[in-house]
């Protein structure tokens, strides 16, 4: 048994081998032609393979970003890793940490970069040690651009927050290494502070530290403080019965248990949104752009997230079903949450999305046609 599971891992790299070539070919193809057409413009080029090959491929426009990139890179200096790649021998996971470290060198220089590379055995490195052997190598090879890429993600600097299981969410600082090692030793040095304090200690190092953070980053004396604006979908049977079982759900972070929404001792303004087996129910709308409640609506039905299939980017836009050009209705039955990107795209010659019988649809230009999520949880239920 524990062969044939070395055998299908090997298999399925040689099979992300071969898509990886197909991904490439189809976007050369796809290219031709829409220069052919007399669409010149890069960007609009590279979206439109983009967005097809997320759709096919059943992933986000960003994994779909990656994949082609590696595709095209691997055929642009890295051939004893490609090799790698075709034999097997390396997944795409590490294909794209290689890929990624060797992203801002011409041909050449990721040759020398691979051919480096062949003189290790990089099927019993695991992806960190792979990732830290390429960088050190392209620092090598090509301090500048190195250089140049350390100084751009400094300037990338942010701060983002993903929603978690449980109620939880992640809270993501991107910093400079020395700025994000001195924040963690901060916050070490609070719980140690805590710890040989006279009080007993009733906390864990981690609750500590990320209590410190809050208490930092929003100036209150005490994590639980926090005066909070959030939109909250509530069951309404959940506001009949005491002991409804039913959760509350915040937009975008999941579900969460409503007597907990109300723990804190700060201010809160939930902005509640009444629903029914998940069911949100909106009035129409004689504007031409989505605004205010009505966008709300929309955007919490999605749980703002786009609804393109696959994407699960934040609602940024709302887009008509129904083109507002072709007396489309500004209404919540013919709003769609979508983000930035899936919203250009329908713009681009060949792309079309429709309301079917089953859902609305979302037409390629190759002809191929998918089924949007459903934007609400299932409303027959009784």
């Amino acid at each position: 048994m524990i062969d044939q599971i070395q055998q299908i891992e090997s298999l399925q790299n040689s099979l992300a081998a071969l898509q990886a070539n197909r991904i490439r070919s189809f976007a050369r193809t796809h290219v031709d032609r829409r220069i052919s057409a007399g669409v010149v413009d890069p960007d609009k080029l590279e979206r439109g393979v983009i967005a097809q090959l997320g759709l096919a491929c059943r992933v986000s426009p960003t994994e779909a970003r990656s994949r082609l990139r590696a595709a095209r890179d691997l055929r642009e200096g890295l051939d004893h890793i490609r090799g790698l790649f075709v034999a097997g021998e390396l997944s795409r996971d590490k294909i794209a940490a290689i890929v990624t470290a060797t992203a801002d060198l011409d041909t050449g220089q990721r040759a020398a970069v691979d051919a480096r590379l062949a003189a290790h055995d990089l099927t019993r490195l695991g992806i960190g040690r792979l990732r830290d052997l390429v960088r050190r190598l392209v620092a090598e090879i090509a301090p500048e651009k190195f250089r140049s890429r350390v100084e751009a993600a400094r300037a990338q600097r942010r701060v983002t927050l993903r929603p978690a299981p449980d109620g939880m969410s992640y809270l993501t600082a991107y910093l400079p290494v020395e700025q994000g090692v001195a924040c963690l030793a901060a916050l070490r040095k609070a719980f140690t502070e805590v710890s040989i304090a006279p009080a007993p200690l009733t906390r864990s190092r981690g609750q500590v530290m990320a209590d410190t953070l809050v208490e930092r980053a929003t100036g209150k004396s005490a994590a639980t403080d926090v005066d909070i604006e959030v939109q909250v979908l509530v069951p309404v049977e959940a506001l009949i019965d005491p002991d409804s079982p039913l959760p509350a759900e915040v937009p975008g972070h999941g579900p969460v248990p409503v007597d907990l929404l109300a723990t804190t001792t700060g201010r809160k303004a939930l902005r509640r949104l009444l629903t029914r087996n998940g069911f949100i129910i909106g009035g129409g709308s004689r504007q031409r752009f989505f605004t205010g409640l009505l966008a709300e609506l929309v955007k919490a039905r999605a749980r703002r997230r786009c609804t393109e299939p696959y994407c699960d980017a934040p609602a940024r836009h709302i887009d008509h079903i129904d083109r507002s050009a072709e007396h489309g209705p500004t209404a919540l039955e013919n709003g769609r949450a979508v983000c930035e990107f899936h919203n250009y795209i329908r713009e681009q010659p060949g792309w079309n999305v429709a309301r079917s019988p089953d859902g609305v649809r979302t037409t390629t230009p190759t002809g191929h046609t998918y089924l949007a999520p459903e934007d609400r949880f299932d409303t027959r239920r009784e």
